[in-house]
């Protein structure tokens, strides 16, 4: 986000009550304002392409279209929607996040987050940070099924086009770091991280870092960069 500039947030969740806190959380601090609220699915992805905000912040449960569904018509060629989705839910890491996750959505908030946690994780997405700590990460990764030889084959190839330095990051991407500590790990300016990540989500294109992660673990850990 550029400085000064106040994010746009969509809200969406199905109780009205649960939406009015979101949204007072989300506006405490100015940097961030809620252009539309959504009290199901099929209204969320259509506040999302007629509002265009930088963040869709979505109730994995919802009627008629539940978090998994809109992530996915959101994340579709030609939906002309380029917001960061943050699913929120107050059951935990389940299989409906873990596979919006997987969909394209770019962060899990559990809906009791402290609105400090709420924040950071609008900041992260909004930055293309790190926006999820490395044991989500990790239960993603982990509840997914083992790649197909024809699977890890054609992730080696889409991955072959990175420089050395590229796949270095791609594979602390892939731990859940964020950009300083991966600048701390491979002794780069956080700036130089950042440039690289973005170069890497054109170059694979990739709708965020989970969508990284996702690759670097198809394709093996041979296909990471050297060992560290």
């Amino acid at each position: 986000m550029e400085f000064g500039r106040v994010g746009r947030v969509v809200v969406a969740d199905d109780e009205p009550v649960v939406r009015r806190a979101l949204r007072t959380s989300v506006e405490s601090t100015g940097a961030f304002h809620v252009v539309a609220e959504a009290a199901d699915g099929h209204e969320a992805v259509e506040a999302v392409r007629v509002h265009l905000p930088d963040i869709l912040l979505l109730d994995v449960h919802m009627p008629r279209m539940n978090g998994p569904e809109a992530t996915a018509a959101l994340r579709a060629p030609g939906s002309g929607a380029s917001a960061h989705i943050v699913v929120t839910t107050g059951l935990g890491l389940d299989a409906d996040v873990e596979q919006a996750l997987a969909l394209g959505a770019d962060s899990f908030l559990p809906k009791d987050a402290p609105r400090e946690e709420l924040l950071a994780a609008l900041r992260a997405v909004q930055e293309d940070d790190a926006a999820l700590s490395p044991p989500v990460l990790r239960s993603v990764l982990d509840g997914l099924r083992t790649p197909a030889a024809a699977q890890r084959r054609q992730a080696r190839e889409r991955v072959d086009v990175l420089s050395a330095r590229e796949a270095e990051v791609l594979g602390l991407v892939a731990e859940g770091l964020a950009n300083r500590e991966i600048g701390e790990r491979l002794q780069l300016a956080e700036d130089a991280v950042k440039g690289l990540v973005g170069r890497m989500l054109a170059e694979l294109d990739a709708a965020n870092r989970l969508q990284l992660a996702l690759l670097a673990r198809a394709a093996g850990p041979e296909a990471a960069g050297p060992p560290r």
